[in-house]
């Protein structure tokens, strides 16, 4: 789902500028997304349905994530942006610093039996200045061409003596920090427990340094599933879409191991002071109807944010593949699985990431 922090902050703009009728006047919304599969799945499953229902516009930009480009665009009165897909964490803390507008989830269209919206949404999943759409993994994987027994734990991910070969991570603590916890025994439920104190960050670290020089640092979403296919690594974390897509997209060998997985979400925001506010929340209204959310899922592995959406959840788009099975709140990828605690990264992000850069620096 992301894109490298060695691009461009905005990707040069991937215009999707799609006009209904003859060149009538219409609204312009910005959407800004991660990229790849995943803002390719959304283009499909979302943008083209809104474009073709009210005759407006979308421009699509990628970024890295994060809040400083909203913050810069809020607090100079000059804001480009109308939707962003951002993490839970981020989500948190731009609508604690004013950075974003409220949602009416009363707005939110009904699902297609009447339930209220604010009832069919999974539980933590609608936020005062965010609706969720995906739920979303951080899994490893590997090339079973080139391992007959390959890993099935999140240790083996780090037992380079079993193992041997180079390990893919992304270049941040989030996710890094909690599989080392879990690589080192510390059970799921306890990881955030552990990972709030001086001597568990120090733990988690230490299991770090046990791989150190040989990992591979990747930024962009796009970068673990050719870090595989190019042999630079023989596993690496990554997004579970990327891998899927990278699977029955693109025919590559390759497996998910989902014990460790850290499970997340991402979300809408509409950054306060849009001039396009608006169509901005009939877009996130849109998108994030029962059936706009089945069909994204149609087009990549994340699972819907709606109880409704799940019975829909079929094929993939384009081969005979259940997409239930590839989900992450698929029952038998729970099995060891730890959902992202919002509150600890929002509270612990700059100082984590501080450590971190200083870390890799040594």
């Amino acid at each position: 789902m992301k894109l490298t922090k060695n691009l461009a902050p905005l990707a040069a703009g991937i215009a999707l500028a799609v006009t209904a009728g003859a060149a009538q006047a219409a609204d312009s919304i910005t959407v800004v997304s991660w990229g790849g599969a995943y803002t390719k799945s959304q283009v499909e499953a979302y943008h083209k349905p809104w474009i073709a229902s009210t005759g407006n516009q979308i421009k699509s930009e990628d970024y890295n994530g994060g809040i400083a480009e909203i913050k810069a665009q809020v607090e100079a009165g000059n804001v480009t942006w109308d939707v962003i897909d951002v993490e839970l964490s981020d989500a948190i803390r731009a609508c604690d610093e004013g950075l974003l507008e409220e949602m009416d989830h009363g707005a939110l269209p009904a699902a297609p039996d009447g339930t209220a919206a604010t009832d069919d949404f999974l539980p933590g999943t609608l936020y005062d200045c965010a609706v969720a759409n995906i739920v979303w993994s951080t899994i490893f994987a590997y090339d079973s061409s080139q391992m007959d027994n390959g890993p099935s734990t999140i240790g083996d991910f780090f037992d380079t003596a079993k193992f041997p070969g180079k390990r893919g991570l992304r270049k941040n603590p989030k996710a890094n920090l909690e599989m080392a916890l879990m690589a080192d025994g510390v059970a799921a439920d306890e990881v955030y427990s552990v990972l709030s104190t001086d001597e568990g960050v120090d733990r988690a670290f230490a299991k770090l340094d046990s791989i150190k020089d040989e990992v591979v640092w990747w930024e962009a979403g796009a970068q673990p599933p050719q870090l595989l296919a190019d042999g630079e690594v023989a596993m690496t974390t990554a997004y579970n879409g990327r891998i899927f897509n990278a699977v029955a997209g693109e025919d590559k060998p390759f497996e998910i191991v989902w014990d460790g997985q850290i499970w997340d979400l991402d979300l809408w925001v509409v950054p306060k002071g849009t001039p396009n506010k608006k169509a901005a929340m009939d877009f996130v209204a849109f998108s994030t109807a029962t059936e706009q959310l089945a069909a994204q899922a149609s087009y990549i592995s994340y699972g819907p944010a709606r109880k409704s959406s799940g019975p829909m959840v079929g094929k993939y788009h384009n081969k005979d593949i259940d997409m239930g099975p590839q989900m992450p709140t698929a029952e038998a990828n729970l099995a060891n699985a730890l959902q992202n605690n919002f509150e600890f990264w929002a509270d612990n992000q700059d100082q984590l990431n501080e450590r971190f850069n200083a870390w890799l620096a040594n």
